[in-house]
């Protein structure tokens, strides 16, 4: 099976200090790593292939910065790295990526995409759009996948935290959900040996596509101004309760 996964370089938010300045994060010595959520995704396609056979390709769009993602992966077990890197592509909003990310796809032989449920930005939308402009089945927040034939058996959680379980013809294209594997550790040795491989580069002409204009544009960054603490109570638990409902009836939850 050819599994393509779409992956993204991110601030750490573990490792920086978040600093807001003129409406933007301030980028001196941000420390950046790979998006988590595509972090489980790289491994489910490593764990995938490992079972069924074929091999891993992770593809970013960026520029010669998030090459460093593309060999973290690759010394995980991915097979190869794809950069999709131009100057158009700068500024693409998630339908923009969805396209550069589409051309892409049209490009290999492809049997699977994997994206992360969602990125820095939160939008989880790239993955849905992708699927749409391949017009290929999508299945959103996956945390379990089964390999049957020329399908898929997944499963994702709903609301209330009930599993729903689909069949889904192949090729499709599966966000994953944190928690659906654990991923493996990456260690010096396996960083070391893909360091010096050369990662194809393709451009916008390479690809063929124009990202369409960004329709959505990020305007300011800010820290909410922090609300009354919590109250604090003490006491048994026929004291706890009386508080509660007490405090419940003065903020009109209760009458």
């Amino acid at each position: 099976m050819e599994i393509l996964v779409c992956v993204k370089r991110v601030p750490d938010a573990a490792e920086n200090e978040i600093v807001v300045e003129g409406g933007a994060l301030r980028a001196d010595d941000l420390v950046y790593s790979v998006n988590e959520w595509d972090n489980y995704a790289v491994e489910e396609a490593i764990q995938i292939v490992e079972r069924e056979g074929g091999s891993v390709t992770v593809v970013t769009v960026g520029d010669g910065d998030s090459e460093e993602v593309l060999r973290r992966e690759m010394a995980m077990g991915a097979n190869q790295g794809l950069l999709l890197s131009d100057p158009a592509f700068a500024g693409a909003d998630g339908l923009g990526l969805a396209t550069i990310l589409a051309a892409a796809v049209r490009k290999g032989t492809y049997d699977l995409v994997l994206t992360g449920a969602l990125a820095d930005d939160g939008a989880a939308q790239v993955g849905g759009m992708l699927a749409a402009l391949l017009d290929w089945p999508f299945a959103s927040l996956v945390n379990s996948i089964e390999v049957k034939g020329g399908l898929l058996r997944v499963g994702r959680e709903i609301e209330g935290g009930t599993q729903e379980v689909s069949e889904i013809d192949l090729p499709c294209v599966l966000s994953i959900q944190t928690g659906i594997n654990e991923p493996r550790y990456v260690g010096l040795r396996g960083i070391r040996k893909v360091a010096s491989v050369e990662l194809p580069v393709l451009d916008a002409a390479a690809l063929g596509v124009a990202p369409p204009p960004a329709r959505v544009r990020r305007v300011d960054y800010f820290v909410p101004p922090a609300g009354a603490g919590a109250d604090m109570l003490t006491g048994t638990t026929a004291e706890l309760a009386g508080q509660l409902v007490g405090l419940l009836k003065a903020k009109g939850g209760l009458k």
